[in-house]
């Protein structure tokens, strides 16, 4: 049995907090089977992230950048496995913490970005059908997706909801790529009736039937009540195909594009393109204009994660030592 894991993980304005997202899942449910974690970052920029640690009582310790500096932390604190999910890590990093006797798991997004590990996970939709590069240990596709406490315990009644789609827009909680206000803009000129909820860290002016809150924990029950969810193709949308909610999907980070294509190729979300442009509008219409439209797009993706993702995760981490 592993007793202390450290998660590496970084999340801030410019970051945004995905990575932080599917890693507390995990932390949830390696704390619920008795385990001490605690995490190792940076969270500048984004006080609601922080809060997402607070209001759990994981601690949070300051980590070196470099390899070295992380792996004597690493000592220091006696860790017996160490969570990676960071793009900024140098490569290398994995390597010198299994020197420590520390074993790892890595998340990743297909690439694993130069990292050793004992273990890797990526629970893009597809990724057991795509290569690796390493030969090692690795938990492949939705079946492992990561999913909170907040959402496991949500599930979305299936139907006709209203006759004025209610809509939810959002893009992280930091909104790092600074799309919000436009994809906001797209809405409103599809000229089709909607009621829209869009959640943004800066709030903006913005014309028509459209509320504007700051990033909240409300979050999951906001999409449980959506007709329709507009967003980035981020960890998030693992969480919107287990609540079976409609998604339109852009992408706003190279990392992205893997979920993005796989979604969209599948008919399992509806593609807009990686801009707000007339092409994007003309999707969106089509989707506010036809409730049976949006209820398919549910179907299809409701039911692709289980909502156990992490418990596979965590008896493959416990297993490491």
């Amino acid at each position: 049995m592993t007793g202390r894991v450290g998660v590496r993980c970084d999340a801030g304005a410019g970051r945004g907090v995905g990575h932080l997202v599917r890693c507390v899942a995990l932390a949830e449910e390696l704390r619920g089977r008795g385990v001490e974690v605690g995490f190792l970052g940076d969270l500048a920029g984004s006080a609601w992230a922080r809060a997402q640690l607070l209001a759990r009582g994981l601690p949070l310790v300051p980590a070196p950048a470099d390899p070295e500096g992380l792996a004597e932390l690493v000592r220091d604190l006696r860790l017996d496995v160490v969570v990676l999910d960071s793009y900024d890590l140098a490569p290398g990093t994995g390597a010198r913490i299994r020197a420590t006797g520390a074993a790892v798991l890595a998340i990743v997004d297909g690439d694993p970005l130069g990292q050793e590990a004992d273990l890797y996970l990526d629970q893009n939709l597809g990724a057991e059908l795509r290569p690796f590069p390493l030969l090692a240990e690795r938990l492949a596709g939705v079946r492992y997706a990561l999913l909170r406490d907040s959402v496991r315990r949500l599930r979305r009644a299936p139907g006709p909801r209203g006759e004025v789609p209610r809509v939810l827009c959002f893009f992280g909680g930091t909104d790092s790529a600074g799309v919000t206000s436009a994809w906001a803009g797209a809405l409103n000129a599809t000229g089709l009736p909607f009621h829209a909820t869009v959640v943004s860290p800066r709030l903006f002016a913005v014309e028509g039937p459209i509320t504007v809150i700051p990033p909240t924990d409300r979050l999951p029950q906001l999409m449980a009540e959506a007709d329709l969810v507009l967003t980035a193709a981020g960890s998030t949308i693992w969480e919107l195909l287990y609540l079976g909610v409609p998604a339109a999907l852009t992408w706003v980070a190279a990392n992205q594009l893997i979920g993005y294509e796989a979604l969209a190729a599948g008919g399992i979300a509806a593609a807009l393109g990686p801009d707000p442009g007339q092409a994007a509008v003309e999707v969106l219409a089509r989707l506010l204009g036809d409730a049976g439209l949006r209820e398919e797009y549910g179907r299809r993706g409701s039911g692709l994660v289980d909502g156990k993702g992490r418990e596979r995760v965590a008896d493959a981490l416990l297993s490491l030592r």
